[in-house]
């Protein structure tokens, strides 16, 4: 390492960008131990912090030249306008929270290959359920609880689904990541106060409250009701230890001589009009990329020099994922009786779903989602007046239509935006409604003069528009509504809140930017985690399947760095079991099987090196497993069932991922031994500590036929930097089957002074005891992350199952002699 880079800021891994990529990216991996920092360009918005009144939405809008760091970024190119967030929570902050799934087969792009099939996506519905599943849970989506009062009365909710019944099509009420109750399964209410989550919020503020229905989910909500990415993934993520740093703007990248990247960037003083900037670089073993489709894009292809190899997919197959903005006017309920207000209710409700033909719907077309919208209650300030604002919204509009015929128009809208606002001077009145799709990923994004420009028409999309249109007209004249097309679709422009593509995944080099799991081809460690891999529309709103993807790249990302440490950890010989009175290696476990590879003093150009090279080095095959468990322990005890039920107890738990790296030595040797990854998290051991050694044995033996023990024993220091060990006993002995699920989910554990090792124990200081449990949802949940690595995978998973099979038969069977 030269001079020059030992002066630089090193970290492990960075984060570009916090919206659905990057802070799931964040989370994921603080939580496993690494050492992370999130860049944010954008400022923090708590609750209570955006913009209401004319003067604070004139300056609402994203130019640092311009002075302004709020939050809307405004982009205008040649066939679409877009409108993308800039905050701590990127677009989380402005999106209208619908969390969809992308359709099972939806997962493929036109055009068609020659032979007339659609070309797949290089990922599969499947691959992402688990993903899924995960972010849901994170974000704790509901969908509109229309049938229960207060909430039954918001009239475009009830218009959507009487429109959707007259022309026969199917309408639903979608998941959304809002607070309509104070915690998961409590009963829905407005303003009620909000339970935490239990890593607290990063903003430090008050209460939360549940939904009001006051149609401000665009405009950032001030009652904290939005479960925006701030309350929860990225809260969690600094709570885990990740270094949060907003106002920096990354501004380039390039590969770092023995492996990692440097990374430039500036910090933006909001407060020094003068705006004196000086770029700034910090170096990371790992890079993720998740600044948005236009961020990411602009950022690789500024540093296109700086990374020789790239695929020339860089740029293609942005779209806007076919989204489309129409009006109704005037529109009133089915019975033509009362008018709608679309200001009442989040800003969405519902979605009506056109089939695709792809779901065996001959001749449909390509599917396509309607969803109604809304704007806020004070709204009408906005035509209080039309003196000032009108000549403003005028010079707008003259500005625009010389953009239009001019060769070099300018990219970004967000200062004139800001003029046109000023005191106020629009207003939407009426229903919006919002179509997307899959249209054509057609586009590129290119460097003009600099700048980022988009060459992408709406013509190839036209049979997708024309239906969408024709279906919103459609629902208008049920509504008895006045049908307007969006201002732009006179010269066949859409504005679009989803672009993606740019630097799109792909199945080889040839095909995309970056593999399926989010890496850049030729550049082991760069990670796109956003919109720009998308390699076509989404189809749906696209925020879940950018968070589902950004999971999914993270568990690979773990995985790699766990095989890393590995092959670190062999090349240092380390032992398997600790010798009496030995310190560990330092480390940190995470529970996806990862440590910290800065912990064990690796060098990153060395482990760029072996990426990938242990499975053709060797023909072993491992598996590995996750399981959490939570209970109670009581410090001062000396008993586990005494500490379980002890006066001054409290809650503990531990997310272990097990790996046996050799699964036949596993299953032949007697005690059957496995690593053991991961966190334990308890208030007097200083709250969550990783694991830096760990051993897992399972079934061992018990000096009886009809008794076998599954034994953890962790490595770990507290809060106060003493060493302690986890020492943890499955007590699986012979009984009716009725025993299997209670002793194999219980967990006797003793805390004690020291790194102790088994033959130590009975000389050991007991700190505490306990009783641990695996709860049914996360069994569940641990059945699904077996994984095998190395040949014969399928193979040894199901030697595994007939093992463990056979010695739960051994115990507990009848007696046949």
């Amino acid at each position: 390492m030269t001079e020059q880079e030992r002066s630089v800021e090193q970290v492990d891994t960075l984060v570009v960008g916090s919206g659905f990529g990057g802070s799931v990216a964040a989370y994921r991996l603080a939580e496993a131990g690494h050492s992370v920092v999130l860049m944010e360009r954008g400022q923090p918005f708590p609750p209570g912090s955006f913009p209401r009144s004319p003067a604070e939405m004139g300056r609402a809008f994203w130019d640092p030249d311009a002075g302004l760091f709020g939050m809307f970024d405004v982009w205008s190119f040649k066939g679409c306008d877009s409108i993308v967030s800039s905050g701590l929570g990127g677009g989380s902050l402005i999106y209208a929270n619908v969390m969809l799934r992308k359709d099972e087969r939806w997962f493929v792009n036109e055009p068609e290959t020659p032979d007339g099939e659609c070309e797949p996506w290089p990922i599969t519905r499947d691959d992402l359920e688990p993903h899924y599943d995960a972010v849901e849970e994170m974000l704790q989506n509901s969908p509109y609880p229309l049938h229960r009062a207060p909430f039954d009365n918001t009239p475009k909710a009830h218009a959507m689904h009487d429109a959707a019944a007259e022309l026969g099509l199917h309408c639903t009420l979608p998941p959304l990541a809002v607070s309509f109750a104070p915690e998961p399964g409590a009963a829905p209410g407005l303003s009620l106060p909000i339970v935490d989550a239990g890593y607290g919020n990063l903003h430090g503020l008050g209460q939360r409250r549940t939904c009001r229905l006051c149609g401000e989910c665009d405009i950032g909500c001030n009652d904290g009701a939005k479960n925006s990415l701030d309350h929860n993934y990225l809260s969690a993520a600094e709570h885990h230890g990740a270094d949060l740093r907003t106002a920096h703007e990354v501004k380039a990248i390039r590969p770092r001589d023995g492996g990692g990247y440097e990374v430039d960037y500036l910090h933006h003083d909001i407060h020094d009009r003068l705006r004196k900037r000086r770029i700034k670089t910090i170096g990371c073993n790992r890079l993720v990329l998740a600044a948005g489709t236009y961020g990411t894009t602009l950022l690789l292809l500024r540093s296109k020099k700086n990374l020789p190899g790239i695929s020339d997919a860089l740029g293609t197959r942005f779209c806007g994922n076919g989204d489309l903005l129409t009006f109704l006017l005037k529109a009133k309920d089915r019975n033509r009786v009362r008018e709608l207000d679309a200001s009442r209710g989040p800003v969405i409700t519902s979605a009506i779903r056109l089939p695709d033909e792809r779901d065996g719907f001959p001749g449909a077309g390509r599917g396509a989602y309607i969803q109604d919208g809304g704007y806020p209650e004070f709204v009408n300030w906005m035509v209080h007046s039309f003196d000032g604002p009108f000549e403003r919204a005028l010079k707008f509009m003259m500005g625009r239509v010389l953009e239009w015929f001019s060769w070099a128009p300018d990219t970004n809208l967000s200062k004139e935006l800001s003029e046109l606002f000023g005191d106020g001077a629009l207003s939407i009145s009426s229903l919006p409604l919002l179509g997307m799709g899959r249209d054509t990923a057609d586009g590129v994004l290119e460097l003009k003069d600099g700048r980022l420009n988009a060459r992408w028409t709406t013509e190839t999309s036209e049979v997708h528009f024309e239906r969408l249109r024709k279906t919103m007209q459609s629902i208008a004249d049920v509504l008895g509504a006045d049908y307007a097309d969006n201002p732009m679709w006179f010269r066949k422009r859409v504005i679009t809140a989803h672009p993606l593509g740019g630097a799109p995944m792909g199945a080889t080099p040839d095909q995309g930017v970056c593999d399926a799991f989010g890496e850049v081809f030729g550049f082991p460690g760069l990670y796109i985690a956003d919109g720009a891999a998308m390699p076509g529309p989404v189809g749906p709103n696209p925020s879940l399947t950018i968070a589902a993807m950004s999971d999914r790249m993270s568990t690979r990302l773990l995985e790699e760095a766990s095989a890393e440490l590995r092959h670190t950890d062999e090349r240092h010989a380390e032992n398997r079991h600790p010798d009496t009175g030995a310190e560990p290696v330092a480390g940190t476990g995470s529970p996806d099987g990862v440590a910290n590879d800065s912990a064990y003093g690796s060098d990153s150009g060395e482990v760029a090196r072996t990426r990938g090279s242990a499975a053709t080095e060797s023909d072993r095959t491992s598996l590995s497993f996750t399981e959490e468990m939570k209970g109670f322990i009581t410090f001062g005890a000396t008993e586990p069932r005494t500490g379980e039920l002890g006066e001054g107890r409290e809650r503990m738990s531990f997310r272990l991922t097990i790996t046996a790296d050799d699964v036949a030595r596993f299953l032949a040797e007697p005690e059957h031994t496995a690593r053991a990854e991961g966190w334990i998290d308890a208030a007097g051991c200083g709250g969550r500590r990783p694991v830096q050694r760990g051993w897992f044995n399972l079934f061992a033996s018990a000096g009886a036929e009809d008794r076998r023990l599954m034994k953890y024993r962790l490595y770990f220091t507290d809060g106060q930097g003493r060493p302690r060990t986890l020492a943890g006993e499955k007590n699986v002995l012979h009984g009716p089957p009725t025993r299997i699920w209670p002793d194999t989910s219980t967990l006797y554990v003793r805390v004690l002074e020291g790194h102790v090792d088994e033959e130590g124990d009975a000389d050991a200081v007991i700190v505490g005891a306990g009783v641990l449990h695996i709860q049914l949802a996360d069994f569940a949940r641990q059945l699904t992350t077996f994984r095998t690595s190395g040949p014969g995978g399928p193979g040894s998973l199901i030697r595994f199952g007939r093992f463990f099979a056979g010695e739960l038969w051994e115990v507990y069977g009848p007696d046949l002699t």
